[in-house]
């Protein structure tokens, strides 16, 4: 790591594998492990504040995922996005979600718009604030919002898998805030079609979104010197 300041330290009571996962995916996602970057089990350790045990097996998970990767005496390194890799995942996106967007739309209640309204409220706060983490976690939240009220739970099942190789690209699409402002837009419109109860017009609507979005997406990882 490069800021030894840039990650936390863990208090070690519970579930220390967990904590000590989740905040070298974060310093992956964010940007603070870039691509390239090795990473050794005493530098994390040394770094988070917790022994050698639980980080290897964190890496260990890490590797498993391809988020990390195998670069021969040296170690690990936090792996490259794979552009076709995350192809893969839109063109899964393309066929699961507007099939959850309609059956969201058949299934909304009252209780459902005014927690999808609140979910809009929050990305529009988050917006201003320039968060670009919560930003992430807001856009993650707004498409678990679809696959729940779907009631198939598959759905989240399988796109659960991706969502988190999702966030490190997604985070530097997020960071123009004209591509988050119209990220937001196209979400309130599938919502309104949902809250309307058109399940055909919010698949129309989702699938375009994410289209534009696996074109943004794809954009960034052919820029030079990016992810």
């Amino acid at each position: 790591m490069n800021d030894p300041k840039a990650m936390p330290s863990l208090a070690p009571p519970q579930r220390l594998l967990d904590q000590t996962y989740r905040a070298v995916l974060d310093a992956i996602c964010d940007g603070t492990l870039p691509p390239g970057e090795r990473v050794t089990q005493e530098g994390i350790a040394r770094r988070l504040g917790v022994s050698r045990q639980p980080v290897g097996q964190a890496l260990g998970l890490l590797k498993a995922q391809g988020f990390l990767k195998e670069t021969g005496r040296r170690g690990l390194a936090v792996a490259h996005l794979d552009a076709s890799l995350f192809r893969a995942i839109y063109e899964l996106r393309s066929a699961v979600e507007p099939a959850a967007a309609r059956l969201a739309a058949r299934n909304m209640t009252d209780k459902s718009r005014k927690e999808g309204r609140d979910i809009l409220r929050e990305g529009s706060r988050v917006l201003r604030s320039g968060d670009l983490h919560v930003l992430v976690q807001a856009d993650t939240r707004f498409h678990a919002y679809i696959y729940e009220l779907s009631g198939n739970p598959l759905f989240a099942e399988v796109m659960g898998r991706y969502w988190i190789h999702l966030r490190r690209a997604m985070g530097e699409v997020l960071r123009s805030k004209e591509e988050a402002r119209r990220v937001w837009r196209e979400h309130a419109e599938i919502f309104e079609a949902m809250a309307a109860g058109e399940g055909d017009l919010a698949a129309r609507r989702i699938k375009a979104h994410l289209e534009s979005a696996a074109d943004r997406v794809l954009a960034t990882l052919s820029t030079p010197g990016r992810l």
